[in-house]
């Protein structure tokens, strides 16, 4: 039913024919090129086993081989597949075909691509199915260049003779009788048979008198020429061009006709003169055996070069269920070469074992393996096993196909391998018990043992365990409920750690009649579960000792560096002190400072910053903060306080420990402040709103050298000055130059008079920040001169 109008009556609308053939032609011409492109790929599959069988190459080397052929000889490629599948391209690999009368010598070029008469040729014969097609295809392709009016296509029969295979112009009546020929008569024909190269009578007429013996009187064919064609390394057939004109075939039309027997062979080789074994012979009877085996099976006599290596094998029977790369079957296979048939096969396993198996007397059994083939015109992939074994001279080999059941139950066995579990089912009722491989093999038992019962294996157990799986057991056989439960054996390699899973299968009134579950070897886990365990106490404890060490630094540097509550007056000055670990919570850092107001009146201070953090650290900053403090009141000077802790640094209990040190004296008498460094920031000095680091006397810090060199410098300090003594942490920050950082410094405390807390606030960065210690040393406004 459509919805489309129907043409009114007497409109004159009529469907576009045209069109609809247009249509039709072009679906043709596209299903014969999708046929074409089949067939010579096929031809290419073929003449690559050959080439590999040969060579011993790969499929992708004996391609490249084929066509580098195909480029010395001039021909095209589906060309050299037909000269190599006749056998004739090893003869002459580099022999290239002549230039045609006028006409350069062809470039190799893809098949579906060669106008040249061999190329049209070529493609032709990849379509041909039998020795009388091949001659049909012959005159039809070679008539146009060579006048040929008829094609004849002859073998030699055992007992001697002609015996015709194809014909094509002409009726059966001449094919069939001069396939009569007595074996003495001669002819143009025989001789291109005996000697192997063609003939091209000068005489036609003479020739012709041998076919009168054979009772042919006419004499319709003014011209021929019998050329051989050689299968293998022998001609055993010959293509006859047969002419109605006279005169002798010109050299042009000669080397085309050369050229086209050559091609001819390849498809001989397939079905011209491979014959089947007559009636009643041994070699019959053999494939009669072999029509009735139910298996894939080929019986192979192997081919061997002059030196006696195996470098194919030849069919001599198969069974009706063996189908090779192309899709042929049975008794087509007889008398093709193995490589022919299976080219892959020469790139793996199966062909080595074939060859070990010919050589001695163990058969080859192979692993399971996938392959695509063709059967009945549908590709599919199966899997298989292959089998090869010595009979007589040759070899048997035959295939197993994995049906969807076996390669179920080989997946089960791989699951159960790879998990290192193993099935195990019990029969309440009859008492018989059932256990996979895996499961004998996780449970350390030997199969010829057999499987336990179900309330014995608490016998496998570990003593410590066996009441555990006993109760588990016990209420999964009394109540029907599934366990879930892990207990350990002793095995021959040592304590193993199972889990056995299971569950009932209970009647209609809810008894349990039968048990089914697996046990499952989990060592490695459990050994990787303790392990875990082991290094978490060792992290927690660890991490109490770091706890407790880091609690024992911070109440060691309270007492040792105690911090004022509220702002310090010393010899008439207002100090602000500052100090900020590096971990919130945690005074564990190097950082110190010192400010005391000495016995004649002046005051001293000290900051400090020893390398590292933690009991080290402290205890180095303790010995430098008193001992520094213990020199300068007992008159000291500060350059030679600094040499002194330079020395006792480096005999210290660290000798590779450094730090820096700020030491100032301010005398009150005349508001001058004497200073000296030890590898430390200068001072910043804020008066009247502008910010400016002092200039640092010379100075290295303490414990990197047994020599050092000390100064000190002055500055007379004013009222309302503002003297800022710190630590690095204040104005480094990680990936910047520290320059950066001290003019940060500058500009925020030149910006205002703000507190020290707000100026901290404004400078420091919460992340990644190392200790801070800051002195803010103030002169007051009412400061007398």
């Amino acid at each position: 039913m459509t919805t489309e109008p129907a043409p009114p009556a007497g409109s004159g609308a009529a469907p576009d024919l045209a069109a609809l053939a247009r249509v039709v032609a072009h679906q043709r011409a596209e299903l014969d090129r999708l046929q074409d492109l089949a067939a010579t790929s096929a031809v290419l599959e073929r003449a690559t086993g050959a080439v590999m069988a040969r060579l011993g190459c790969s499929p992708e080397a004996a391609q490249e081989e084929l066509r580098s052929r195909a480029s010395t000889g001039g021909r095209t490629l589906l060309e050299e597949c037909w000269i190599t599948l006749g056998g004739l391209a090893l003869l002459d690999r580099t022999a290239p075909r002549p230039p045609r009368a006028g006409v350069p010598a062809p470039q190799p070029v893809p098949a579906e691509e060669s106008d040249d008469p061999l190329g049209r040729l070529a493609r032709a014969l990849a379509r041909v199915g039998g020795p009388q097609d091949l001659a049909r295809t012959l005159l039809e392709r070679l008539a146009p260049d060579t006048g040929a009016d008829a094609v004849l296509l002859y073998t030699r029969p055992p007992a001697g003779g002609l015996e015709p295979l194809g014909h094509a112009g002409t009726d059966d009546t001449p094919a069939d009788r001069w396939s009569r020929l007595p074996p003495s008569a001669r002819n143009a024909a025989l001789e291109a048979l005996d000697t192997g190269r063609p003939c091209w009578p000068e005489d036609p007429a003479a020739d012709l008198l041998d076919h009168a013996a054979a009772g042919d009187t006419r004499t319709q064919w003014r011209s021929h020429a019998w050329l051989p064609v050689a299968v293998g390394e022998s001609a055993q057939a010959v293509l006859g061009i047969l002419r109605r004109r006279e005169g002798p075939f010109p050299p042009p039309v000669r080397e085309l006709l050369l050229a086209a027997a050559r091609l001819c062979a390849g498809p001989l080789h397939g079905f011209g003169v491979r014959r089947e074994p007559a009636q009643g012979t041994a070699a019959d009877a053999v494939q009669t055996v072999f029509d009735r085996m139910p298996v894939a099976a080929v019986l192979l006599t192997p081919l061997r070069r002059p030196a006696g290596r195996v470098e194919d094998f030849r069919v001599d029977a198969a069974t009706a269920g063996t189908f090779d790369a192309t899709g042929r079957s049975g008794r087509e296979l007889v008398g093709l070469r193995f490589l022919e048939c299976w080219p892959a096969v020469a790139g793996e396993p199966l062909w080595q074992g074939c060859l070990e198996a010919l050589a001695g007397t163990e058969a080859y059994e192979s692993e399971p393996f996938a392959r695509q083939q063709r059967v009945e015109g549908v590709s599919e992939l199966s899997t298989y096993s292959a089998r090869a074994a010595r009979l007589g001279d040759g070899l048997v080999v035959s295939w197993v196909r994995h049906d969807p059941s076996d390669r179920q139950e080989q997946r089960l066995a791989d699951v159960q391998r790879l998990g290192n579990l193993g099935w195990a089912h019990w029969n309440l009722v009859t008492g018989e018990a059932a256990w996979s491989s895996q499961a004998f093999a996780v449970l350390d038992r030997d199969p010829a043992r057999g499987a336990l019962p179900l309330t014995r294996l608490t016998r496998l157990t570990v003593p410590e365990d066996g009441p555990a799986l006993a109760r588990a057991v016990g209420t999964l056989l009394r109540d029907g409920q599934a366990c879930d439960v892990p207990f350990r054996i002793a095995a021959r390699d040592g304590v193993r750690h199972l889990r056995a899973v299971a569950e009932a299968v209970t009647n209609a009134q809810g008894t349990p009649v039968e048990v089914h579950g697996f046990v499952q070897d989990v060592t490695a886990l459990r050994s990787a579960e303790l392990a875990l365990v082991a290094t978490e106490r060792a992290i927690l404890t660890q991490h109490g000792m770091l706890q407790a060490e880091r609690t024992v630094a911070a109440r060691l540097q309270d007492a040792l560096l105690p911090l004022p509550k509220r702002p310090l007056r010393l010899a008439g000055l207002r100090v602000d002190i500052a100090y900020l670990p590096a971990q919130s919570g945690l005074n564990v850092g190097g950082d110190w400072f010192s400010a005391i107001e000495l016995p004649d009146g002046d005051a001293l201070f000290v900051v400090g910053d020893v390398a590292g953090h933690g009991m080290d650290a402290v205890a180095a900053m303790a010995l430098l903060r008193f001992t520094a403090k213990g020199m300068v009141i007992t008159g000291s000077s500060l350059t030679g306080a600094l040499t002194r802790l330079n020395a006792l640094l480096l005999h210290s209990r660290d000798p590779h420990g450094t730090a820096t040190m700020v030491l100032a004296r301010y005398r009150r008498g005349d508001r001058r402040l004497e200073w000296a460094q030890a590898g430390h920031p200068p001072p910043l000095l804020v008066r009247a709103g502008e910010a400016a680091y002092l200039r640092r006397p010379a100075g290295i810090l303490l414990g990197a050298s047994e020599t050092p060199h000390y100064t000190e410098a002055d500055v007379r300090l004013a009222p309302g000055d503002r003297l800022l003594l710190y630590t690095d942490g204040l104005v480094e920050r990680p990936a910047e130059s520290i320059d950066r950082g001290l003019e940060r410094l500058a500009r925020a405390a030149a910006a205002e008079p703000a507190p020290l807390g707000r100026l901290l606030g404004t400078l420091l960065d919460p992340e990644g920040r190392d200790d801070v210690c800051v002195l803010d040393i103030r002169v007051p406004e009412d400061t007398e001169e």
